[in-house]
C-alpha cells in the first residue's frame, strides 16, 4: 500500500539547514519491525509514524523511532511531525494548538502566528553530575566553573556542560573512545555543551548535541529534546528570561531555536520546512 509521506527540515526557515525528520502519516496495521525496518531505511536520527490518538485530549498519536530503537519523546520529531500534518490540513481538537500522544504522555504544541510551532517542555529531573576525565572527552578545558555541569531526564536524557563562551563550544573536538565512556557514565543519550554568544547577536547561546553511535562519533544539527532540558536547567536556577540558541554551526547548519516562558510553562519553537512531499510504499 502507498502511504503519505513527507520529509521536512527542522529548526531551521531555509530548507537543508536544520534537523531533518521522516514522517509516515497513517502507520495503521504496521508492526514493531515493520516501523523498525522502515525507520533503518530512512536513515535519518528519527522517523515519526502518526497513528490515531488513544487519549481523549489528543489530536494525533506518534510513535518516534530511530535507527536503533524506539524513543519516548524527542523534540525535533514532535515539532517536524505537527508541521506535515498541519499542512496536510489534520483536524485540531482547539485553535492554535495541537496536542500530541507520545511515549511520555501528552505534549501541548503552540502553533503561533508566524506559522512557527513550539511544544511544551516535560517535566525534568536534574541531577548534578561530575566526571574528573569530562576535558579529555570533550579534548577542551575551557569550562564555566560557576555552573555546576548536570544530567537532565525527559524521558530522554542529556548531559549539560556550561562552557566559558560560544567560541569556547565550537572550539571542542570530542575524543570518541573518552566521550563514550562519558556519556555511558553519565546514563545519557548524549553531551550538550553550551556557551554564551557575544553581546548583540540575534542568539544568546551556542550549543552542541555530540553523541556516540555504532563506534564513531555523530553531531546532532539541532536538538529539541536537548534544549528543552537546558531550559529546564536554567529555569531551576531562576532563569527565566526568554533566549535563542544557535545550533549546528559546527556542521554548517543554521539550526535556530526560541525558547519562552510562561509561568510554568516553558516553549521550545522554531521553523520547519518541508523538503519532500508524496507518497511512501509500504
Amino acid at each position: 500500500m502507498k502511504v503519505a509521506f513527507k520529509q521536512v527540515d527542522v529548526f531551521t526557515s531555509l530548507a537543508f539547514n536544520g534537523n531533518p525528520l521522516a514522517v509516515i502519516m497513517d502507520a495503521q496495521g504496521l508492526s514493531d519491525e515493520q516501523l523498525q525496518a522502515i525507520a533503518r531505511w530512512t536513515n535519518l536520527s528519527e522517523t515519526t509514524f502518526v497513528l490515531p490518538p488513544q487519549h481523549p485530549q489528543a489530536d494525533y498519536r506518534v510513535r518516534i523511532f530511530t535507527v536503533e530503537g524506539e524513543l519516548p519523546f524527542a523534540g525535533h520529531p514532535t515539532l517536524g511531525t505537527a508541521h506535515a500534518l498541519l499542512e496536510a490540513g489534520w483536524p485540531t481538537k482547539t485553535p492554535g494548538r495541537m496536542v500530541q500522544e507520545c511515549g511520555v504522555g501528552n505534549v501541548t504544541i503552540d502553533i503561533t502566528a508566524d506559522g512557527s510551532l513550539a511544544f511544551a517542555a516535560p517535566e525534568a529531573t536534574i541531577t548534578p553530575f561530575t566526571d574528573a576525565l569530562m576535558g579529555n572527552a570533550l579534548n577542551c578545558e575551557r569550562f564555566d566553573t560557576t555552573q555546576t555541569p548536570v544530567v537532565v531526564d525527559m524521558g530522554i536524557r542529556w548531559l549539560l556542560v556550561p562552557m566559558i563562551s560560544a567560541e569556547a563550544v565550537l572550539a571542542i573536538k570530542p575524543a570518541v573512545n573518552d566521550l563514550q565512556r562519558l556519556i555511558a557514565h553519565a546514563g545519557a543519550t548524549g553531551v550538550m555543551p553550551f556557551g554564551p554568544l557575544p553581546q548583540g547577536e540575534s542568539e544568546q547561546y551556542e550549543v552542541r548535541g555530540l553523541l556516540v553511535e555504532n563506534n564513531s562519533l555523530t553531531e546532532d544539527p539541532i536538538t529539541g529534546s536537548a534544549n528543552a532540558c537546558l531550559a529546564r536547567y536554567f529555569a531551576a536556577q531562576g532563569q527565566q528570561r526568554d533566549y535563542r540558541t544557535r545550533q549546528g554551526t559546527a556542521i554548517q547548519r543554521q539550526g535556530r531555536v526560541s525558547v519562552r516562558f510562561e509561568g510554568d510553562q516553558i516553549w521550545i519553537g522554531g521553523k520547519t520546512v518541508t523538503v519532500i512531499d508524496g507518497t511512501i510504499a509500504l
